[in-house]
């Protein structure tokens, strides 16, 4: 068995993913609290999404933001005023956090350092949020792995690939199950978008730390760090990974920071022979963007997205529905239903893995040239 799960696997230990309420409170425990006492929760790394996020956890009345965990000071009192929490404690370590009686974490730091704080929320015995990618190279993603088998089946573990828990994308996925489009023959992908946020002011000492997403050894690359989403939806409707790559990747445009790409072309392949077709940027300007997955099948198609879907059926004109919120939140409640125990508690890490490999190997192909097969870069 490779390093990563199998989908009977991951079908066997994810259970269902059903839209919960807020309030509905069922018989449980968390870590012998008693389930409708209020869940705290620890965020490590309250940061631009570390904040956005932990504002949706607040629409929670049951949930507090007991612990914030940051290495600067200016950033720790940004998040208590902006989140707001402002009788959270703060601290400068994941463990001391950890250390404090949260019930749960949210883990939001630099992808380089997923790896090592996820092992140590497990460790501690935590319920994890975690965004994603989960790691920035094979050993990383490895050392996650090992990590969550770790994990016991009293915990709730879930990865931030938000279009799992959305309620349209989850009705799109039904759709395809069903075959309704019939057998899915080829997929496309893109994410093309605008350039990403800088941050300024600070220390040349502070300057990648700062703006990790610019750099590769901390973010990943934006297949990694960024595009994963879409894959991660290709991989959860197909069912399983690719095993190939081949493709090209560059810098246009910006070029003023960091060292990772912005633009990129990637053709993975299935084992069964299928084709997955992928394109990225970071540049787009003027309003334009397509972010957005499409699946063709032999009696028609369906492309999803986080504003909805568009369903090719054959019939007179497309079917449409629209999403028209941060769809986030759906898995930010799905999460804490499990914390309390109203959903059965779920490690949806090994997913997360396959969907983290598998944009690695696109980075590996775009970096060597040659096809990169899943075999060998998950042992790299």
């Amino acid at each position: 068995m490779s390093e990563t799960t199998t989908r009977r696997d991951f079908t066997r230990t994810a259970g269902t993913a059903a839209a919960v309420g807020w309030t509905i409170l069922q018989p449980g425990s968390v870590h012998g609290t008693p389930a409708n006492s209020a869940v705290k929760l620890g965020v490590i790394g309250p940061g631009r999404r570390g904040q956005a996020i932990t504002r949706l956890f607040l629409k929670d009345a049951g949930l507090q933001v007991t612990a914030l965990c940051d290495i600067y000071d200016n950033q720790l009192a940004e998040a208590k005023a902006k989140i707001p929490a402002p009788a959270a404690n703060t601290y400068k370590t994941p463990q001391a956090l950890l250390d404090s009686g949260v019930d749960a974490v949210y883990i939001a730091t630099p992808p380089y350092l997923h790896p090592e704080h996820f092992e140590m929320a497990v460790a501690a015995k935590k319920h994890i949020f975690l965004e994603k990618p989960v790691g920035v190279d094979p050993a990383g993603v490895r050392r996650f792995l090992a990590a969550a088998r770790r994990a016991g089946p009293d915990l709730m573990i879930l990865v931030d690939y938000q279009q799992r828990f959305g309620t349209d994308y989850k009705k799109a996925y039904q759709t395809v199950q069903s075959g309704e489009i019939g057998a899915v023959k080829m997929i496309r992908a893109s994410w093309l978008g605008g350039d990403l946020p800088r941050r300024s002011g600070h220390p040349a000492s502070e300057e990648k730390v700062r703006n990790w997403l610019f750099y590769k050894e901390l973010g990943g690359d934006i297949i990694v760090e960024q595009n994963c989403h879409n894959i991660d939806v290709v991989n959860w409707f197909v069912g399983k990974h690719p095993v190939s790559a081949m493709g090209y990747g560059g810098r246009q445009v910006r070029t003023d920071i960091g060292n990772i790409m912005d633009h990129l072309a990637l053709t993975y392949r299935f084992e069964d022979g299928r084709i997955f077709s992928y394109s990225a940027n970071q540049f787009s300007k003027g309003g334009f963007q397509h972010v957005a997955e499409t699946f063709i099948g032999e009696k028609g198609a369906i492309e999803t997205s986080r504003r909805g879907y568009t369903l090719w059926n054959g019939g007179a004109e497309p079917v449409r529905a629209t999403t028209s919120y941060d769809i986030t939140l759906d898995g930010v409640k799905h999460f804490l239903a499990g914390v309390r125990g109203e959903v059965p508690k779920e490690n949806l890490a090994f997913a997360a893995a396959d969907s983290t490999f598998t944009a690695i190997m696109g980075r590996v192909a775009i970096e060597s040239g040659k096809e990169a097969k899943w075999d060998e870069v998950i042992r790299m």
